[in-house]
């Protein structure tokens, strides 16, 4: 007797055997039982989830000479047929194989004549989507009247390419991936019925390969069977699957968290030298850190797939790195997948996206630096509150000069728009109740104009703030605030601010007679701003530079015995 694969020696006979899909097999066995049959079903769902199989027991429900309402005998003349696929009455039709309007028009025919031996003459059409056009035209009529003794059922992946004329005219039925935990306690039965020998580690690994499919997951568990025998190991399925070692994705995700470039590169050349395919590899490393994201978002929730073990892990590594750091990583990630899919040398894009990656934890977010700079604030408050000594007295003041003159002028300058209107400093109120990182920004940016259609403001003095509203999202999220408070539609118009440029390029011509402005030049931009922010001074250069300045004559005669 020839070899029967898994995928069909399981394949389900009775809708009690259908994995996952209970919200499909109870309405169709309630609709027998009721005598409430549709005269055609559409079902759509991704590869292997049961929907052919249905559309068989369905047909073999409707057509039981013996059976109880929606339990098929399979022992009966017309159950025997269906299974062994000989039956005159049920035809299965190959959609990608007879999608013109000649095979439609022949199928229309056909219609006419009664079932030879059976209560209903059925249709399974597979793959409908396949159908061109002109054969869906063919089939509308027939569809929409059919005679009493036809049922149509349609199988299909990708409903969206049926023309809805065909889709209103059908009951239709979503099938669902089938979870990871069924997929599991599935294959668990098929191993203990075959006298297979196999972990529930291993198992998960080929339930999480087969991405939902039960016919995916019986025929990867055939494959590896074939090579391994009856009893297999862990380590035989990642090796014939070439499913990526969960212990190495775990040591890159682990790598890049504690910022080691050295071993992300050991990584990369240790999958290189397995012949793992490295597009694979970073799709694997986008989903890991997804699962660190969502475990650190909803921590009790069903959404992971994972071994008590590694679910321990992932939530150790999501609160290492917070979801600040977790969120720029997996933006960086999409953002570098482009580059990976389309590039001739995948390694060489893997190792400069993971070394990014590991240095990205060195800088911090825009939102962690304002509440840095803010909780600063408070504690130097505080301080000044419970008296200090004159030189605190001196950084809280300076601190606190984050309100320019002219934008105090500014939001004077607010009130006279219109005395009973709301006003600008109405709006940064409100703002900051709203958001601290957008009322942070403003509170530094000034005031220009507003009228009933257009709010103006201009950027302040901080480089690393003036660009914040250029992100299209964050735009939206401030017209958005706008709207509410002002109860009216309003274009935010951001200008650039000539004053500040001026007031900075006037003191900076004065700095250039104090003696450490040459220092401050020499200092890149991002230092430069954040002096002037914090009203901040340059004490002195490098030791040398000083022993320098201190002691002249030292110097000269280094440069005399050295000439």
């Amino acid at each position: 007797m020839p070899y029967e694969v898994l995928a069909r020696k399981w394949r389900p006979q009775v809708f009690q055997d259908v994995i996952g899909q209970e919200h499909v097999t109870q309405t169709l066995t309630n609709a027998i039982k009721t005598d409430r049959l549709a005269h055609a079903y559409l079902f759509s769902g991704a590869r292997g989830v049961g929907k052919t199989s249905v559309a068989r027991i369905l047909a073999k429900a409707i057509n039981c000479e013996q059976g109880e309402p929606g339990i098929p005998c399979n022992q009966c003349q017309s159950c025997v047929e269906i299974v062994d696929g000989s039956s005159v009455d049920v035809q299965e039709i190959d959609g990608a194989s007879n999608r013109g309007i000649d095979e439609i028009r022949d199928l229309r025919e056909n219609t006419r004549y009664m079932p030879s031996s059976s209560k209903y003459r059925i249709y399974i059409i597979d793959e409908v989507h396949m159908l061109t056009l002109p054969a869906f035209n063919a089939l509308l009529k027939t569809l929409e009247e059919p005679p009493a003794h036809v049922k149509f059922i349609f199988a299909t992946t990708e409903y969206h390419k049926v023309p809805m004329t065909i889709l209103s005219r059908c009951q239709r039925f979503d099938f669902k991936r089938i979870p990871v935990a069924q997929l599991i306690s599935q294959l668990e039965k098929i191993g203990a019925k075959e006298g297979i020998e196999i972990s529930k580690s291993g198992l998960a690994l080929i339930a999480t390969e087969a991405e939902g499919s039960m016919r995916d997951a019986e025929s990867l568990l055939d494959q590896v069977v074939s090579f391994t025998g009856q009893k297999v190991e862990d380590r035989h399925v990642t090796e014939i699957l070439g499913i990526i070692d969960r212990d190495i994705m775990m040591g890159a995700t682990r790598a890049i968290i504690e910022g080691s470039p050295k071993e992300c590169l050991e990584i990369v050349d240790q999958i290189y030298n397995y012949g793992y395919d490295i597009k694979e590899f970073y799709r694997a490393l986008m989903g890991q850190f997804r699962n660190l994201l969502i475990s650190l978002i909803v921590p009790q929730n069903s959404m992971l797939d994972l071994s008590e073990s590694e679910l321990e892990e992932v939530s150790r590594l999501a609160e290492r790195a917070g979801s600040e750091k977790l969120q720029a990583l997996m933006n960086l990630l999409i953002n570098r997948e482009e580059d990976l899919r389309f590039t001739s040398h995948p390694r060489l894009i893997l190792e400069a996206t993971m070394i990014k990656l590991c240095h990205l934890g060195d800088f911090l977010s825009f939102g962690d630096l304002l509440d840095k700079i803010e909780s600063l604030e408070k504690r130097l408050l505080g301080t000044l509150a419970s008296g200090e000594s004159p030189e605190i007295n001196r950084l809280s003041d300076t601190s606190a000069q984050w309100v320019s003159d002219s934008q105090q002028e500014d939001h004077l300058h607010s009130k006279d728009v219109n005395e009973n209107a709301l006003t600008w400093d109405d709006f940064l109120t409100y703002l900051s109740s709203k958001s601290k990182v957008m009322f942070n920004i403003l509170k530094d940016w000034h005031f220009q104009k507003l009228n009933e259609m257009t709010l103006e403001i201009a950027k302040g003095s901080q480089s690393f703030s003036s660009n914040y509203f250029e992100d299209t999202d964050k735009y939206n999220e401030l017209s958005n605030y706008c709207r509410d408070f002002f109860k009216r539609n309003i274009k935010v118009t951001i200008v650039g601010n000539s004053q500040i440029l001026s007031k900075t390029k006037s003191s900076a011509s004065a700095e250039q007679r104090r003696p450490e402005a040459k220092i401050r030049s020499d200092l890149p931009s991002p230092v430069q701003d954040i002096l002037h922010m914090f009203q901040g001074e340059i004490i002195g250069g490098s030791p040398a530079k000083r022993a320098a300045h201190d002691n002249p004559d030292a110097l000269k005669k280094k440069q005399e015995v050295t000439e």
